[in-house]
């Protein structure tokens, strides 16, 4: 395993001037050896492109990749010893699944005992094992998939182990497992994992640190708690959550920090108040959704403010058009200035 550590900008385009030029902006950010993280963003945000600058498949126009401090920009995937899981299953539909498992390892001249205890731990852990000596041609994309995972995984010399959009083909219900099961490998073989995709989901439950990016630039390194508590920029907040956070205007709230534009806060955190309450807003019913284990209120607020609700089932819930007030201020409401959270 490596740290990994960019400091670098990429423009697909020659002579960058303008933000929109960059395909990613000029950035600084580390990888800690054996950590798991995630690249969070919608589609064009720069994650894949900073993917394959790691791994070797893109040479950034600007800047410098180390790993564990060497100079790596101009060496190819194989001289970093990267290993890279792709959206659709790589393999060799004439081998058999211990076969594809194990190729990796025969390449590199592994010995025999060890590659097959190490095809067995993997298949093990991917729930492969009762499909080792079937071939690839005749198993299911998402079984394809696993196999493909697990091609990335096998190898114990690798400096990182990347994955771009790699469930995209996989079964819903699979989906789940499979994130469990790539959490459980990395706990247990301590291997650098980095993660794209454009799932929260996904990202929250598998890493321990996220990227959120947009338009090219990383705007938060965080958990998933600290994402969710306090988003550093608003987009964050909308892209964090489902639904996302409530954006206020600061002016609302007569105690709001000095130089604040917006407010925002988690549907979570917005309660029912009486009326006139400390802290709360006056707002007009427009949508009352049952979830089952929660229901969404939707309300308006002054001419075009939007307020949503995540309020438990056992509450008296009002109708639509009913006047209700809903309590903003609190712990956990953040301020922002600039897009960006100051308080």
């Amino acid at each position: 395993m490596a740290r990994i550590d960019l400091d670098l900008a990429h423009a697909y385009k020659p002579a960058p001037q303008r933000d929109e030029d960059y395909a990613l902006l000029p950035l600084k950010m580390s990888f800690a050896d054996g950590g798991a993280y995630a690249l969070l963003g919608p589609s064009g945000c720069g994650k894949t492109t900073m993917l394959n600058i790691v791994s070797g498949l893109v040479t950034p126009s600007q800047g410098r990749v180390l790993f564990d401090g060497k100079d790596v920009t101009a060496l190819t995937p194989q001289q970093r010893n990267i290993a890279q899981v792709f959206q659709f299953p790589v393999i060799y539909d004439t081998m058999t699944v211990a076969e594809n498992l194990a190729f990796p390892l025969k390449n590199r001249g592994v010995a025999p005992a060890r590659i097959q205890q190490r095809v067995g731990q993997i298949a093990e852990m991917l729930e492969l094992s009762a499909q080792l000596d079937q071939r690839a041609a005749g198993l299911a994309a998402d079984a394809k998939q696993k196999i493909s995972l697990g091609r990335g995984l096998v190898r114990e010399d690798v400096s990182a182990v990347l994955f771009d959009e790699p469930l995209t083909v996989i079964d819903p219900h699979l989906k789940w497992q499979l994130r469990r099961k790539l959490k459980q490998i990395h706990h247990e073989l301590k291997l650098t994992l980095i993660y794209v995709t454009h799932d929260q989901v996904e990202a929250l439950t598998f890493a321990e640190q996220v990227l959120v990016m947009t338009r090219g630039r990383t705007v938060q390194v965080g958990s998933a708690s600290e994402l969710f508590e306090r988003p550093q920029h608003t987009f964050v907040g909308h892209f964090i959550g489902s639904p996302g956070m409530n954006f206020l205007p600061a002016d609302l709230l007569p105690n709001a920090p000095p130089g604040a534009t917006k407010l925002g806060v988690r549907p979570e955190y917005v309660t029912l108040a009486a009326a006139g309450a400390v802290g709360a807003v006056a707002g007009t019913v427009t949508q009352a959704q049952d979830i089952g284990t929660y229901w969404l209120l939707t309300a308006r607020v002054g001419a075009d403010q939007v307020v949503r609700a995540r309020l438990g089932p056992e509450q008296t819930m009002p109708k639509v058009g009913d006047e209700v007030w809903l309590k903003i201020a609190g712990d956990h409401t953040c301020f922002y200035q600039n897009e960006e959270l100051i308080g």
